[in-house]
C-alpha cells in the first residue's frame, strides 16, 4: 500500500527535475537560494522604483534615462567581472557583487538626489525594472553547467528560474503590502519606499554569508584538479632517461631476458610496463585583460556567438521596454489602484510563470531546447502585444496571467541551449558576453518607453515589445533549428552507460550459472581463466562479473570398472554441466547413437 502511495509522489519527483537537482549536490541549493533571496530584492524595485521617481517628481523622459543608464553602467560592470570570474575566482566575484549590492541599497535608503542616485546605480547593483542584473547570472549558470551533465542541466536550469521567480513574485507581494501598512501607520510613500531600500541592502548581506559556503567545485580549476585526481589512483610510469619497450618489443627480443636465473629456476616473465602516464595539467584560466577573454573563444565557437546575440538583442530590447516596473505604473496610472493590490496581481503573475517553468525541463526533453523556446515564447509575445486592448482592470489581468503561463518557459532550455553548442571552458565567457549585450539592448529600452509615456503613447510601447519578440521567436527558429548539440561534451562519460548495459546483456548469453552448481569447484576451466585473465580489470572493478566456465575436458572416469560405459562431462551452451549425463558405450561394447 506504501509503495503503491508513493509511486505517484516519486514520479513527479522525476518528472519536475528535483532528482537532477538532489544529485547536483549542495553547492546547486546554495547558488539557486543565492539568487531566489537576490530575486526576492530584485522584487522590490519592480514594484517601486518607477513609482518612486515619480514620488520625487522627476519627468517619464528622466526616468527612462535614468534605467537606460543604469542599465549601460550594468554592461561595463557585468562584462568586465564575467571575464575575468574564472581567473579571480567565481565565489570571490559574486562575493564582491553582492557587497556592491548592499552599497547601492543603503544609498537609495539614504537620499533623493537624481545623481546621487544615478551614481549609485552606475557604479552599484540596482535593478531599476525588477530584472536581473550585474555578473551574477552569467557566472551562476556558467557553474550549474559545469556541476551538471547534459541529461540534468536542463532540469537544474529549470529549478534555478523557478525559484528565482517564486523570489520576485514574494517580493512583490511583501514590498506592496508593506508599503500599504506603513503608509496607513501615517508614512508617507518616501519613507516607506526608503525602508524597503534598507531591507534591499540585508538581502545583499545574506548573500555575502550564503556565498561563503560554496565549495571549491565551483571553481573553473576544479575541472583540471579533478582530472587529476583520476590519474593518481592508476600506476604512473616510473620516470627515466629512455623509454620503456612495448609489450610487443619484449615478445621479439627475448634474449632481453634470461630464461633461467642463477640457481637453475625459470625467471619470473618480466613486469609490463605502465602504460598509464600522467597527462599534463590542464591549462588554467587566464586572468588577462578583455581582449585575451575574447581571444580565448574559439572560432568554432564564434558563429553561435554572433547568431545568438543578434537575435538575443531583439527581444532584450523589447523586455526593457515593457520592463515590469513600467508595467506597473502603466497599471497604476490606468487603472488606479493601491499599492498592495497591484503588487498581489503582480505577485500572481509570477507565481503562475514560476509554476510553469517547472515543466519546461520535461517538455525540451520531449520536443527539443529550441522549439521550447519558440512554441512557448510566441504566445506570450502575442499576449503582451494585446495588453492595452481591455479596457477593464480584469482584462488587462486576464492577458497578464496568460502571458505570465507561457513567458518564462524559455529561460532554463536557452540557457542549456547556450552550453551545449559552446565548449565548456568558454561558457562562462560566453554567458557573460551574451548577458552583457542583452543588457546593452535592454538599456535603450526604458528610453524609448519613455519617450512614448511622455507623449501621451504609453500603451504603443507594448505593442512594440510584442511585436519585437514575435520577430526574435521566428529568427530563433530559423536560425537554430536542427543545430548538433553537446559534440563538445565529454560523450565517453554519456556513452559508458550504454556500453556497460550492453555487456550487461552479452555478457547473459555466455554467463547463466544456477544456484545449483555453485557447490561445484569444478566448473570453471583453464578456458575460463584465460577468459578472466584478459578481461579488463577497471572494468572488473566497477561491474564484477561472474567467472564463464568453457566445457570441461577432463578424461572419462569409470563408474563400475573396467568394463562399465564411460560417462562424459558435457556442458551446455551457456557453461553449465548437464545434470542428466548418459552412458556413451552400452554394456555389450558398442558405441550409442
Amino acid at each position: 500500500m506504501a509503495t503503491i502511495l508513493f509511486t505517484p509522489f516519486q514520479y513527479l519527483y522525476r518528472l519536475t527535475g528535483l532528482s537532477s537537482v538532489v544529485a547536483t549536490g549542495w553547492d546547486a541549493w546554495l547558488i539557486i537560494l543565492t539568487r531566489t533571496s537576490r530575486m526576492f530584492a530584485y522584487g522590490f524595485n519592480a514594484l517601486i522604483m518607477a513609482l518612486f521617481f515619480e514620488e520625487m517628481g522627476y519627468a517619464d523622459d528622466l526616468m527612462g534615462l535614468f534605467f537606460t543608464l543604469t542599465l549601460l553602467g550594468d554592461v561595463l560592470l557585468s562584462l568586465l567581472l564575467t571575464l575575468v570570474a574564472d581567473g579571480l575566482g567565481r565565489r570571490k566575484v559574486l562575493f564582491g557583487g553582492s557587497a556592491l549590492m548592499v552599497l547601492s541599497g543603503a544609498a537609495f535608503a539614504l537620499s533623493e538626489n537624481y545623481w546621487v542616485l544615478l551614481f549609485a546605480a552606475v557604479v552599484g547593483v540596482i535593478s531599476p525594472s525588477g530584472g536581473e542584473i550585474g555578473p551574477f547570472r552569467a557566472i551562476e549558470e556558467s557553474t550549474l553547467s559545469h556541476l551538471t551533465v547534459p541529461d540534468t542541466r536542463a532540469e537544474v536550469l529549470t529549478w534555478y528560474i523557478v525559484t528565482a521567480t517564486v523570489g520576485t513574485s514574494a517580493g512583490l507581494v511583501f514590498c506592496g503590502n508593506l508599503v500599504d501598512r506603513l503608509q496607513e501607520k501615517g508614512w508617507t510613500a518616501k519613507e516607506a519606499y526608503h525602508t524597503l531600500f534598507w531591507i534591499y541592502s540585508a538581502c545583499g548581506v545574506a548573500n555575502m554569508l550564503l556565498t561563503l559556503f560554496l565549495s571549491s567545485k565551483c571553481e573553473a580549476e576544479s575541472h583540471s584538479s579533478n582530472q587529476e585526481q583520476k590519474y593518481k589512483s592508476v600506476p604512473q610510469a616510473e620516470p627515466s632517461s629512455s623509454r620503456s619497450p612495448s609489450p610487443r618489443t619484449h615478445a621479439r627480443t627475448p634474449s632481453s631476458t634470461p630464461l633461467m636465473d642463477s640457481d637453475g629456476r625459470p625467471s619470473p616473465p618480466p613486469a609490463a610496463p605502465a602504460i598509464h602516464s600522467k597527462p599534463p595539467p590542464a591549462p588554467k584560466p587566464k586572468s588577462g585583460g578583455i581582449a585575451s577573454k575574447f581571444a580565448q573563444i574559439s572560432p568554432e565557437s564564434r558563429p553561435i556567438l554572433y547568431k545568438l546575440t543578434a537575435i538575443m538583442s531583439l527581444d532584450s530590447l523589447s523586455s526593457g521596454m515593457s520592463a515590469q516596473s513600467l508595467l506597473s505604473l502603466y497599471i497604476t496610472r490606468r487603472f488606479s489602484i493601491p499599492k498592495g493590490y497591484l503588487g498581489s496581481i503582480l505577485s500572481v503573475s509570477s507565481f503562475i510563470a514560476a509554476f510553469m517553468n517547472i515543466w519546461s525541463g520535461a517538455i525540451a526533453k520531449r520536443i527539443g531546447l529550441i522549439k521550447t523556446m519558440v512554441f512557448t515564447h510566441l504566445p506570450s509575445a502575442i499576449f503582451l502585444a494585446l495588453l492595452p486592448v481591455p479596457r477593464k482592470l480584469w482584462g488587462t489581468v486576464a492577458l497578464l496571467f496568460a502571458r505570465s503561463c507561457l513567458s518564462s518557459l524559455d529561460q532554463a532550455p536557452r540557457t542549456a541551449f547556450i552550453a551545449a553548442v559552446v565548449k565548456p571552458g568558454e561558457r562562462t565567457a560566453v554567458m557573460g558576453i551574451v548577458n552583457v549585450l542583452k543588457i546593452l539592448a535592454q538599456s535603450g529600452g526604458p528610453s524609448v518607453t519613455g519617450l512614448l509615456a511622455g507623449h501621451r503613447l504609453f500603451w504603443l510601447a507594448f505593442v512594440l515589445a510584442g511585436s519585437f519578440k514575435v520577430c526574435y521567436d521566428i529568427g530563433l527558429l530559423t536560425l537554430f533549428v536542427g543545430t548538433k548539440l553537446h559534440k563538445y561534451e565529454g560523450n565517453q562519460e554519456n556513452a559508458q552507460p550504454a556500453r556497460d548495459e550492453e555487456e550487461e546483456d552479452l555478457s547473459g548469453l555466455v554467463d547463466d550459472s544456477d544456484d545449483d552448481d555453485s557447490g561445484d569447484e569444478s566448473e570453471t576451466g583453464e578456458g575460463g581463466k584465460k577468459y578472466e585473465a584478459i578481461r579488463s580489470p577497471v572494468k572488473s572493478q566497477k561491474r564484477p562479473r561472474k567467472s564463464f566456465s568453457l566445457p570441461s575436458m577432463k578424461q572419462p572416469r569409470d563408474r563400475q570398472g573396467s568394463d562399465e560405459s564411460l560417462e562424459g562431462d558435457l556442458a551446455s551452451p551457456r557453461g553449465h554441466r548437464r545434470q542428466d549425463s548418459f552412458p556413451l558405450k552400452r554394456s555389450d561394447g558398442q558405441l550409442r547413437k
